[in-house]
């Protein structure tokens, strides 16, 4: 090979990688040119043709949706008076994820909580996962901003409302309770929560880098509160009740009791009380043996306090009036295996004094002339063995099985009240349809402006004559002469019970009862008293639970304007103090 040759060939080498390079650095160049083109027409796209872009890239990260609290309506009485509020307080709340970046914080924001800093600490860590965690619900107002004002990272407030309930434990069964989220739980609370319960609003907010509100946009969806509550309870009748009943149940160390007050006219709930009673504003006593409304939902066996229902029902047939004989010697009867008894040999008596005295052998006797079909339909239609329409949550209907059940010896126990159950409420409207006339009229927990025709059960002549003889069960002769109230003719009847036990009865554990109306002339208010295992040495309705409805009815008398039907036997110096107090 030649020396030309030889360097011809070298040249050739060389000059082979430099083209490659060339076209390499050339296809490098015009991918960049492309790139830097492309950048150039996107961002020529979005600043000029799609401007809103960046503008909505921009507010999904400062502007958020927040929920607006609406107000919870409140209950308040028949004459306006407020028996539960929602007053504004605000919560602390916290992005875990922010706030565990600043652990320096913890110590103050503790401090301003009234927290343990390590519950704190356990509080942000274990919920790193999460945006939003609650610190502490319905704090005051000014106390919550001493903690927004310290303007620790990823913590902020958000105003919500708390229930409040003036009267505190005195209408605390009958009006139950919300939860933390002011949603219903018991009571009116509960039966009214759609009426009381708002809808939350949504407004728009700008927020810092940190988390932090800085400007409120736009009320996206204004909250609707919700809608006020007339009840029909009368508060000054209802604080009546509640220290009268309060008052029985210690003097007689008795193991409960409950107070319902009825406006005969209407079917008003004037006022419902229970001992013990529990405070709403206190959550620490949200335990259900204490907020369970006894006057409600529990029922017991009510003694002699039936037997004006079952002198009703016999009276009904036209075979009996108040001056018919019955003969109750020598004060025992025997029906089947059982031994009626009388705690005195009262001979032959008239129906009248079979109320008066109580005799258990007396409307034995009537009841078993009954039907057993004519007896029950009468305790039915008087609304026994079913709700009473009221609408509380978890009201009971008692216990009244079908007469194809019965026998001699039932029929015999249920007419001086064992063998069927009622409520409080259910004895209570039982008592207001004898004074109504024999009209039933639903029971109603709303005040009522025009009151309902309701329907007639019983005859008036037989009714208006049953109320008459019952006005002997509160004289000096009768079983309740501590029902007395002074100026106004009472109609009414005690019961004393044995508390049921192991599948028969404790002869050492009662119920006293008295239901009455009154003024008897023309009868306007009817109320039930039961008290609970009274254990001081007294048991009788007439000397426990008389003396409560005395209480009670002298006062919601006086205050509800209902003029007197007895002056004739107030003292005449009662009444020149009352024409002139100086």
């Amino acid at each position: 090979m030649t020396r030309g040759s030889s360097l011809r060939d070298h040249h050739a080498r060389d000059a082979a990688p430099t083209e490659v390079g060339g076209w390499r650095l050339w296809l490098v160049g015009a991918l960049l040119t492309l790139c830097g083109v492309a950048l150039l027409a996107r961002a020529i796209y979005l600043q000029v043709i799609d401007q809103d872009f960046l503008a909505r890239q921009g507010d999904a990260r400062i502007l958020r949706d927040v929920k607006l609290s609406a107000n919870r309506g409140m209950i308040i009485d028949r004459n306006g008076e407020p028996l539960a509020v929602s007053t504004p307080v605000d919560t602390v709340w916290a992005d875990p994820r922010k706030l565990a970046q600043h652990p320096q914080d913890f110590a103050r924001l503790a401090k301003a909580l009234d927290r343990d800093k390590n519950w704190l600490a356990r509080r942000v860590t274990s919920n790193l996962d999460r945006e939003f965690v609650y610190l502490v619900r319905h704090m005051r107002p000014a106390d919550a901003a001493k903690v927004k004002a310290l303007g620790i990272t990823g913590v902020d407030t958000l105003r919500e409302y708390r229930r409040y309930y003036p009267a505190g434990e005195v209408t605390g069964h009958l009006l139950g309770f919300t939860n933390v989220d002011d949603v219903g739980q018991e009571g009116l609370e509960l039966a009214f929560d759609q009426w009381l319960g708002g809808e939350p609003g949504i407004k728009r907010v700008m927020r810092d880098r940190e988390g932090r509100t800085i400007e409120d946009i736009e009320r996206i969806k204004a909250p609707r509160p919700g809608q006020d509550l007339r009840t029909s309870i009368d508060l000054r009748v209802q604080y009546l009740a509640y220290r009268a009943l309060k008052q029985a149940v210690q003097e007689n160390a008795a193991h409960g009791g409950s107070v319902v007050v009825l406006d005969i006219q209407t079917g008003e709930v004037l006022a419902m009380v229970n001992q013990p009673a529990f405070n709403p504003n206190d959550r620490e006593q949200y335990l259900p043996s204490r907020y369970r409304n006894r006057a409600t939902n529990d029922f017991f066996e009510p003694g002699s306090s039936i037997k004006p229902f079952v002198v009703g029902a016999a009276m009904k047939t036209g075979r009996f009036h108040s001056d018919t004989l019955i003969e109750t010697g020598p004060g025992t009867l025997r029906v089947g295996i059982k031994t009626v008894k009388d705690k005195h040999n009262l001979g032959t008596i008239d129906v009248r004094t079979v109320l008066e005295k109580s005799s258990n052998v007396g409307v034995v006797k009537i009841a078993l002339t009954l039907k057993p079909q004519e007896m029950w339909s009468t305790l039915h239609d008087l609304g026994f063995g079913s709700v009473t329409g009221s609408g509380f949550p978890g009201e009971s209907a008692g216990i009244l099985t079908g007469y194809e059940h019965w026998r001699s010896i039932g029929q015999a126990t249920m007419a001086y009240g064992y063998g069927l159950s009622v409520t409080p409420l259910q004895l209570a409207q039982a008592y207001a349809v004898l004074g109504a006339g024999g009209i039933r009229r639903p029971v109603s927990l709303r005040r009522v402006d025009v009151p309902p025709a309701g329907e007639r059960i019983m005859d008036e002549a037989v009714v208006r004559e049953l109320v008459q003889m019952m006005e002997s069960v509160v004289s000096e002769a009768g079983t309740a002469r501590r029902a007395a109230v002074m100026g106004y003719r009472v109609s009414g009847k005690t019961g004393t019970s044995w508390k049921a036990a192991d599948g028969g009865y404790n002869s050492t554990k009662y119920m006293a009862v008295f239901g009455g109306v009154v003024p008897s002339s023309n009868p306007r208010l009817a109320a039930l008293v039961v008290v609970d295992e009274p254990s001081a040495g007294k048991f009788y309705g007439g000397d426990v639970a008389a003396p409560v409805f005395s209480e009670v009815m002298s006062g919601a008398l006086r205050l509800l304007a209902i003029p007197p039907d007895d002056l004739q036997r107030v003292p005449a110096t009662t009444l020149v103090q009352a024409q002139d107090p100086w």
